[in-house]
């Protein structure tokens, strides 16, 4: 058994109190032409049937007891019966992609099993075109967003032709070495020299978190490209999530994201942020629900290269957090998307030259009260350290197959939880960007009006950003 890094136990410890913590993703489909009938029967048989070398991260399990004196430890299972996780699912006669969505947000509210490896997988039949889905949620302890994107694409391939493909779960067997340079005994010298290296490293740590809090602090006042903790307003997002999830996706053209990111030189994730801060708006004036004040993004930052190799780094989570104003308190998208660039810029920055772990701790301000006063009777609705979770992962570049099949769109599906009840996941895939929203369907019954209001917010950014200024 192996401890649980900190980020991860405190995710354990949080779902043990509030709500499941499981993120996930869903390939739409579409089979070979001529594969004729059975297709999908004959992908879930050779997945059942054929020897397959589960991922280390996929045999491994969550556990605290007395024999592990309360901490959180890993356990790891030497066979894991794949019947147990890939199941089947099939829509009724006529289904549209409302149904698909309605039973992603069906599957997406269950949580995992902790008693065995915290992963599901389904395969679901019915949809129109004779199209297939592949949905797969994986607890965000075993794997954060952008790996399991990665994990995801390397089951995949350009060739459509191929056929035999391994599913996302299972790796290529690893021969084993018989030869080898052999690792001698430590002595007391070597820990020594670990303890020392340890203090050394934690003093670094906390200079490196008290020049980051002084360097927010200058920000806040000079520049205003930080944002300070507790300054969000309180909005319906902000409180419990309930049971049930509701979840929805669309798709939209890439070259559109592109066209605005070169026309006002910013990034594309910047556009979609100043996109996500339109709907917003749009969706609470709506309901009479618009405050004054900006709304918060909490927007994850990775520090994971798309190039880097799985066996550089096989930490679940490596990622830092940093806060970003939607703008949802301007009228002008583009005065909005000038705004998010400049708090974005600073903020990549910050992750980057800090690290992950800095920047994580450097929002626990604003993480706790979040996340933690939603489940205290009577507890205030006064301002919050942000109201939604935003995040993006890059999809692969090209047109991507499984066993042949062409994977037509990669729609993210990420969680929600009390305290920030919306989440918003962008994913890039070949020419296409598609957006994932999640919430609790006490908290956004109309979640699937979200969608013609990115299309709106979108159009309005395009015009802004061509009117000459």
């Amino acid at each position: 058994m192996s401890v649980l890094a900190p980020l991860d136990a405190a995710m354990m410890t949080a779902e043990l109190l509030s709500d499941p913590l499981h993120a996930a993703a869903l390939l739409v489909l579409s089979p070979p032409p001529h594969a004729g009938a059975g297709y999908v029967d004959r992908l879930c048989a050779d997945a059942l049937r054929l020897p397959l070398d589960v991922d280390p991260r996929f045999r491994r399990y969550p556990h605290a007891g007395l024999d592990t004196l309360g901490m959180w430890m890993w356990r790891n299972t030497d066979g894991v019966d794949v019947s147990h996780h890939l199941l089947r699912r099939t829509l009724p006669a006529g289904a549209d992609d409302n149904a698909l969505w309605e039973l992603i947000s069906e599957l997406h509210s269950a949580p995992l099993d902790r008693s065995r490896p915290m992963w599901a997988a389904y395969v679901i039949e019915g949809l129109a075109g004779g199209r297939f889905a592949f949905y797969i949620k994986v607890h965000h302890t075993v794997i954060d967003g952008v790996a399991g994107l990665q994990l995801l694409t390397a089951a995949l391939s350009t060739d459509p032709g191929s056929r035999l493909m391994r599913p996302p779960y299972a790796v290529a067997p690893v021969a084993e070495h018989t030869s080898g340079p052999q690792r001698r005994l430590p002595g007391p010298i070597d820990g020594l020299r670990e303890v020392m290296a340890g203090v050394r490293a934690a003093l670094g740590f906390a200079g490196k978190l008290a020049v980051a809090e002084m360097s927010d602090v200058a920000a806040g006042l000079m520049t205003g490209t930080a944002v300070a903790p507790l300054s969000a307003p309180y909005t319906r997002f902000n409180g419990r999530v309930g049971r049930e999830r509701v979840c929805v996706g669309a798709s939209w053209p890439r070259a559109r994201i592109r066209a605005v990111q070169e026309a006002a030189g910013v990034t594309g994730n910047d556009v979609l942020t100043t996109v996500t801060g339109g709907v917003l708006r749009d969706w609470l004036a709506a309901n009479s629900e618009l405050p004054g004040r900006s709304l918060i993004a909490l927007c994850p930052v990775t520090v994971r290269r798309r190039d880097q190799a799985e066996e550089q780094d096989r930490r679940a989570n490596l990622f830092g957090l940093q806060l970003c104003p939607l703008g949802t308190d301007l009228a002008d998208p583009a005065e909005r998307l000038a705004q998010v660039h400049r708090v974005m810029s600073r903020a990549k920055y910050q992750v980057a030259t800090l690290g992950a772990d800095v920047t994580m701790l450097l929002r626990a301000l604003s993480i706790a009260p979040t996340v933690l006063l939603p489940g205290v009777p009577f507890a205030t609705r006064l301002r919050r350290g942000y109201n939604v979770s935003l995040s993006s992962v890059p999809g692969p570049r090209t047109d991507m197959y499984w066993n042949g099949a062409h994977v037509d769109e990669i729609y993210p599906v990420s969680v929600a939880i009390d305290g920030q009840a919306l989440n918003v996941t962008v994913c890039t895939y070949a020419d296409r960007v598609t957006i994932g929203y999640v919430s609790g369907r006490s908290v956004i019954p109309d979640l699937s009006s979200l969608v013609p209001l990115t299309e709106r917010a979108l159009s309005e950014l395009e015009n802004a950003v061509a009117a000459p200024r």
